[in-house]
């Protein structure tokens, strides 16, 4: 049966895993009369790097954004045990969502943008119909200009996520590197991030999809049952 190796990750495990446990960790386990702050930047950090090993083990194929994520998790243990400047997590918190939003833009400039391998593929839409539809009403070159909007606003998402990253960064972790003070200032900064960047992040991916959706109506006159591939 290959149900279990195509179940979708619970979204609450990821969370926890990922930005509750870690944070825990790192601020109430750095003191001496704990796992001491070398110890416990270890730990915290051992969770998302084991995530993102089991989710390679479990779809057996390497994604891009979980490997920029695991790079960034081992940059970020990196400036914890080498001690370096706190600047330099400021400037690799900032780096990993620019770097995405960069090749998000790039691609806008090819036969393949992002946001429509993304969104205007066969598996999520009645492809067939959609293009049939578009070509009898004229506005086919009409929505590949919707496309590329929705992929400019798509990077924009990632340029939101660069900015907030070193504002949170430079706001939160004040420390020197391998004191418990930059521990707890980490996994303050890890659990801030995710209501003030990952939920506005999907809410404005969530914007584009709503986006493209409504275009696609506008423009084919087809109801959300013939758009979609419904299950």
């Amino acid at each position: 049966m290959s149900n279990t190796e195509t179940k979708k990750p619970n979204a609450l495990f990821e969370i926890v895993f990922n930005v509750f446990l870690p944070s825990f960790i790192l601020m109430k386990f750095s003191g001496e009369e704990h796992l001491g702050t070398v110890m416990a930047l270890v730990v915290a950090l051992a969770f998302p790097v084991a995530y993102g090993g089991m989710e390679l083990i479990r779809s057996k194929k390497l994604n891009l954004i979980a490997a920029l994520g695991f790079v960034s998790v081992l940059l970020t243990g990196g400036i914890g045990l080498l001690e370096l400047d706190t600047q330099w997590l400021a400037i690799k918190e900032a780096l990993i969502p620019g770097v995405i939003g960069l090749a998000v833009l790039i691609s806008t400039f090819t036969p393949y943008p992002i946001v429509k391998k993304m969104i205007f593929n066969d598996t999520l839409l009645n492809l067939e119909l959609i293009k049939e539809r578009l070509a009898q009403t004229n506005n086919t070159e009409a929505f590949e200009r919707c496309l590329t909007t929705s992929n400019y606003l798509f990077a924009s998402t990632f340029v939101f996520s660069s900015a907030m990253n070193y504002f949170l960064a430079t706001w939160i972790v004040t420390s020197p590197a391998g004191t418990v003070a930059f521990n707890e200032e980490l996994g303050k900064m890890t659990l801030y991030s995710y209501p003030m960047i990952a939920i506005p992040s999907m809410l404005m991916m969530l914007g584009i999809f709503y986006y493209v959706w409504r275009q696609v109506r506008a423009m084919t006159s087809l109801e959300t049952e013939q758009i979609f591939h419904l299950k």
